[in-house]
């Protein structure tokens, strides 16, 4: 279960060979069963060996969006991972028989992929964030708590589409900077079509974290570790944001466990 610690096996053991994915038809997306030890050891392996690649955090949210979009369930299906990012996912998972499923939530995968990097002593970088502000929040806390931590790029981008001059200086900042891992914290469908578009533009892994720069700098509180074990988050979330996130958890939670429900009875295929 997520915590505030940093209790991560020794990140600084050489990364194992690449498993077989084992993957779960969730809706229309295929949903890696991985764990904080996968999902870490697999990041680490695509920035040593300086493969472009992108991996997405699916929750709920995440596989509504495909569901509604052909082309954002390619834009997810096309990553290098797709880690279960909640707990109705993870049950999900589970009642499809993979009983050992466990949840990747996008703060925690984020610290113990900081700590490997900071001991594997592999150059990081940041893309998002709600603000410059947060961003330099972020960037003084990690500062703090990752005393070695190379941080080599950093950047908010405006929340209107960069023009394609600015999308090329984006890119050209990123490879000069020389990073192996780019931690990009756009949101919601934005950054996953932001990772897909930029693949094979950049030498390096990109982990898509969603909101968790705004959580680890503490600009958004974060949901008590025993309501994200009972799958609760999304009503402390609620609670914290309604305007934004009401539509959102009201009624896409209600249509996934329908969609699942059917999936389940082998009444609707996807």
């Amino acid at each position: 279960m997520p915590n505030s610690t940093l209790d991560c096996r020794d990140p600084s053991a050489a990364p194992k060979p690449s498993r077989a994915r084992e993957q779960a038809r969730v809706l229309t997306v295929g949903v890696d069963v991985t764990s904080y030890p996968r999902a870490t050891e697999a990041v680490v392996a695509a920035a040593l060996s300086r493969h472009s690649s992108y991996i997405c955090l699916a929750p709920v949210h995440t596989l509504m969006a495909a569901y509604a979009s052909e082309n954002h369930a390619d834009v997810v299906n096309s990553a290098d991972l797709v880690a279960p990012d909640g707990m109705p996912v993870v049950w999900a998972l589970k009642l499809l028989g993979h009983r050992h499923a466990t949840r990747v939530y996008g703060p925690e995968l984020m610290k113990r992929v900081l700590l490997a990097a900071r001991d594997l002593r592999l150059p990081v970088g940041f893309y998002g964030a709600s603000s410059t502000a947060n961003l330099r929040r972020l960037l003084a806390c990690l500062g703090q708590q990752f005393t070695t931590l190379q941080i080599s790029y950093a950047f908010s981008p405006p929340f209107r589409p960069l023009t394609p001059e600015e999308d090329d200086a984006v890119i050209n900042g990123i490879v000069r900077s020389g990073i192996r891992i780019l931690f990009v914290g756009l949101g919601g469908e934005k950054q996953d079509r932001w990772m897909f578009d930029h693949r094979e533009r950049l030498p390096c892994v990109m982990l898509g974290v969603g909101a968790a720069f705004d959580f680890l700098c503490g600009a958004k509180p974060q949901a008590p570790n025993w309501m994200m074990g009972l799958g609760l988050e999304w009503v402390f979330r609620l609670l914290s944001e309604p305007r934004r996130l009401w539509r959102r958890y009201l009624t896409e939670n209600p249509r996934f466990i329908v969609l699942l429900a059917l999936q389940l009875l082998g009444l609707r295929r996807f």
